[in-house]
């Protein structure tokens, strides 16, 4: 194997593929990324059983070959290299790397121990607008399980809906059973068939984290092509392939808990709601992280009450325009605020019905947002 490439594509192509690699003593392979050097340039690899990526760059391949060198410690060394090109040789089983007065020699594990990347094994295939994907991502990642207890709420869900020629819907939802958010987008182009899987929340916030890498590149793709089948997902952006394991299971049914009717409507400015949350949670009891909210029709205002024995209380009054009887709830701070923060609009609107039913906010303004948000209530 031996070729040459430039230090700002080599870097960048690490940056996408290095992070999943991870410190792995039964199976030192998995620290490793692939290099792959063809008539198509260099391919860079990297997975951790679960999830790989790939990602190919421009390179000049004088010789053809493969092998592979600890993930970290290369993104680390070509990190500091200057701009300049880099040489690469693999010579007695060590790659020998040059770049204007620096050289090294990376010893690595031969390239028939790495893993192999299952291809995509679906046909079917959606396009997603980059910007919309990302806006959606943002708004329900969040809202996954941090804990595989139940594997399926360690996952978000993906339902897309006969898209056809004329498009159609990307709905994703994401719950931990406290919260759950909603987003539905649309899909530009795809497969007649519907499909549902539930994938793994560390893959979509690795897919979004390497569109982050492209969002100055003005030769960038405009869109995410995702390939799915009943076993795996595959996200494909320029030269760049994401390849995951969905999550085995069935989604539990959570439009039920989206409240259809509620007795009481408040119409808010985001920007001081939040401000008041941020607020009252100073004095939220540790580890119920509660907040009241006292909802007036008669005063036109919400009301943010938080008390804690050891260090005080708090009261916060924002105006309101608020409709139907006055009402009051607890919520857990964290996840109100979680989900305010994930809108983009001047104004959201608060839905209540009871303190022991599910409270659900909307953007408000927003001809394009089909976002909504639903937090259970700290039952007193």
């Amino acid at each position: 194997m031996k070729l040459t490439c430039t230090r700002e594509n080599l870097y960048q192509g690490l940056s996408i593929v290095s992070r999943i690699s991870t410190k792995n003593v039964n199976l030192p392979i998995l620290n490793n990324v692939l290099l792959q050097a063809d008539e198509k340039g260099l391919t860079l690899s990297s997975t951790n059983l679960e999830l790989a990526i790939s990602c190919q760059i421009r390179s000049k391949v004088d010789q053809e070959g493969d092998y592979t060198v600890p993930s970290k410690l290369f993104f680390d060394y070509v990190n500091l290299l200057p701009n300049e090109r880099v040489e690469m040789d693999l010579v007695d089983a060590a790659l020998r790397v040059s770049c204007g007065s620096s050289k090294t020699k990376l010893k690595g594990i031969p390239s028939s121990e790495f893993p192999p990347i299952p291809p995509a094994q679906g046909n079917q295939t959606y396009s997603i607008s980059v910007s919309e994907f990302q806006k959606a991502l943002s708004e329900v990642l969040f809202a996954a399980a941090t804990n595989e207890s139940r594997p399926e709420l360690a996952g978000v869900y993906l339902a897309f809906h006969h898209p056809g020629t004329g498009g159609g819907t990307l709905v994703l939802a994401a719950t931990d059973s406290y919260r759950l958010a909603e987003c539905i987008s649309t899909v530009s182009s795809g497969s007649n068939e519907p499909k549902e899987v539930i994938v793994p929340q560390r893959t979509l916030a690795e897919v979004n984290r390497i569109l982050s890498v492209f969002k100055d590149d003005v030769d960038a793709s405009p869109t995410v092509e995702i390939n799915v089948s009943d076993a795996q997902i595959v996200f494909r952006y320029g030269t760049v392939e994401v390849t995951s394991r969905v999550i085995e299971g069935k989604y539990p049914n959570y439009r039920q808990i989206i409240p259809t009717s509620t007795k009481t409507q408040a119409v808010i400015n985001r920007a001081e709601f939040v401000q008041a949350i941020k607020t009252a949670s100073l004095f939220s009891r540790q580890g119920l992280f509660d907040v009241r909210l006292m909802l007036s029709s008669t005063d036109g205002s919400v009301k943010l009450l938080a008390t804690d024995s050891a260090r005080g209380e708090n009261e916060e009054e924002i105006s309101a325009e608020i409709t139907g009887d006055d009402n009051v709830i607890t919520l857990n701070y964290r996840y109100l605020l979680d989900g305010v923060n994930a809108m983009k609009s001047e104004k959201i609107q608060l839905e209540v019905t009871d303190g022991a039913s599910p409270c659900l906010l909307k953007a408000v303004g927003m001809p394009d947002e089909r976002y909504q948000y639903v937090v259970m209530p700290i039952r007193q």
